[in-house]
């Protein structure tokens, strides 16, 4: 038998013609039916593999519709600098260190200072701490790194040295490097550091793998760059590749693709390509963000805009007639302004020049706009790729730095109103890929603790259970083109399906983020098994 016919299960199908059943019928990778679990063991029986779920719930496998897969993949193997105080992470890089050759690099993610109440970090920190290695450890946001004096030597970076066109090094009173990369100064230290070849991101995708499809996902939007590309393609061709993915090409790249003859949507099921993926701006932790007005408490600090509109429109022109979406990173609320201006000339290119179907455009993150802004996603038929689970992660952040202005920030609910497609995500590694926790924040709006309290933060902007996994199911396959075959669990779509022990609908909204598949299925085959 080449089929499976689960029953007795609750399934929830997010197919609104049949939005409860208790069968589904899988052969070859696709589903044949979904019903009622006596008319479908009637009508199956000798041709598929009966089997008794035992009352467990179905839902449809989840999507990470932002995802950094190599970089998530090799943080697994760095040091883990998501501590709460920054004694802490220096210990921890101490100990890296201790077990680590003299001159070799130590590599770290997660440190924010932000959460910390022991002092900013700073390069002399990093030179106690690792006194024979060069050391890089990139912030939680992932826009900003921290950086010791060896590896600042090792990248040639001195007091002399200047900032780069969107980016800065940080600086002491006294004008000397403090060991702070912000922006595109960042790429000054990583272009020092030995580049992971395909074979090696190969690798750390197999370990990654696993862990995903552990958490429920199938499917991953990817904004990693070339050579994350080159190893997907590698596991792809060898028959291990079983998460679906869509591959996002950088702008810098963008020439090229384009000349190659690449578009959105080429590829097949399991590596397909996405859209060109631009920055406007950089984040909220380092204050990087650009925004129409200045930070709380800062007189001229506005954050760092990378393009303007005019800029990113003559961009995007050239992707449009190339066949290829845009997928622009705004965070900021000048940012998604500028983004929103451009992406007007654009479909206005789209239907008086090119005379095509409008291209599926996304903005990344959209964390916070201006009132004025809030319905123009809906308007231009812009895709809101947001991230939920940065909400109560980052909402003292908003409030400290953003003010009043930060009633419209993380705001779901305001664009589901205003009519705006979501597809929701994690921005691992800068949060956990588990998208659990996602709809745990969607719904309530609160963190892991409980905190800020019953009602959550801005709890205005909280959606219903339903709402925020469509986020994670149909919207994302909207996103990627795919709404045709994934998403939902309906007859004809691929057979991607996670089994609950529990009903998430059953449950209280705060017991979400202990929620864990038991099982796992990518296209008719069983991934991941709890045993």
């Amino acid at each position: 038998m080449t089929g499976i016919l689960l029953y007795n299960t609750e399934i929830h199908t997010l197919d609104e013609q049949t939005s409860i059943a208790s069968a589904i019928a899988i052969e070859n990778g696709r589903i044949l039916a979904v019903g009622e679990s006596n008319k479908l063991r009637a009508e199956f029986e000798g041709r598929l593999e009966a089997e008794d779920l035992h009352g467990r719930t179905i839902l449809p496998g989840l999507t990470d519709a932002h995802i950094h897969l190599q970089n998530y993949a090799m943080s697994l193997d760095m040091v883990d600098c998501e501590t709460a105080t920054r004694a802490e992470c220096l210990q921890r890089v101490a100990e890296r260190a201790n077990r680590t050759k003299p001159g070799e690099w130590i590599r770290g993610h997660g440190w924010n200072q932000n959460a910390w109440t022991d002092g900013a970090p700073t390069a002399e920190d990093l030179d106690q701490a690792a006194p024979r290695n060069p050391v890089y450890l990139t912030h939680k946001s992932l826009h900003s790194a921290w950086a010791n004096h060896f590896a600042l030597r090792s990248a040639k970076l001195s007091a002399s040295s200047k900032d780069p066109a969107g980016g800065r090094l940080g600086r002491d009173a006294n004008g000397s490097l403090d060991g702070i990369l912000y922006e595109s100064a960042m790429e000054l230290v990583e272009k020092a550091i030995t580049s992971p070849k395909s074979d090696q991101v190969a690798q750390a995708l197999r370990l990654a793998m696993p862990k995903l499809w552990q958490l429920g996902l199938t499917s991953a939007h990817d904004f990693d760059r070339q050579e994350c590309f080159r190893a997907l393609q590698k596991l792809h061709a060898n028959g291990e590749l079983k998460l679906r993915v869509l591959k996002s090409i950088p702008l810098d790249d963008l020439k090229t693709a384009s000349g190659m003859g690449l578009r959105s949507g080429m590829g097949d099921d399991m590596l397909r390509i996405g859209s060109v993926k631009a920055f406007m701006d950089g984040a909220l932790g380092p204050q990087t963000a650009a925004m129409l007005a200045p930070y709380e408490g800062s007189e001229d600090n506005r954050g760092i805009l990378m393009m303007d509109a005019e800029e990113l429109f003559e961009r995007a022109r050239v992707a449009a007639k190339a066949g290829l979406s845009m997928a622009v990173h705004a965070i900021g609320d000048r940012a998604n302004h500028e983004v929103l201006n451009a992406y007007a000339q654009l479909r206005t290119y789209e239907r008086q020049t090119l005379r095509k179907a409008p291209l599926r455009h996304r903005i990344e993150h959209v964390q916070l706009l201006h009132p004025d802004d809030a319905g123009r996603l809906a308007e231009l038929d812009v895709i809101a790729s947001m991230q939920p689970i940065h909400a109560p992660s980052d909402m003292h952040m908003a409030d400290r730095h953003w003010g009043k202005r930060a009633e419209l920030s993380y705001a779901w609910r305001t664009q589901l109103q205003h009519g705006a497609h979501l597809a929701f995500g994690s921005d691992a590694p800068v949060e956990s890929p588990n998208p659990f926790l996602g709809l745990h924040a969607a719904v309530t709006r609160r963190r892991a603790d409980g905190t800020p309290g019953e009602d959550g933060w801005r709890p205005e902007q909280r959606l219903t259970l339903l709402e925020a996994l469509h986020g994670f199911t149909t919207g994302a396959a909207y996103a990627a083109g795919m709404e045709d075959k994934l998403g939902r669990l309906s007859p004809g779509y691929l057979a991607d399906l996670i089994v609950l022990e529990r009903d998430p609908f059953e449950i209280p909204a705060h017991e979400l983020q202990f929620l864990q598949p038991e099982r796992t299925m990518v296209n008719g085959e069983w991934v991941f098994q709890k045993n």
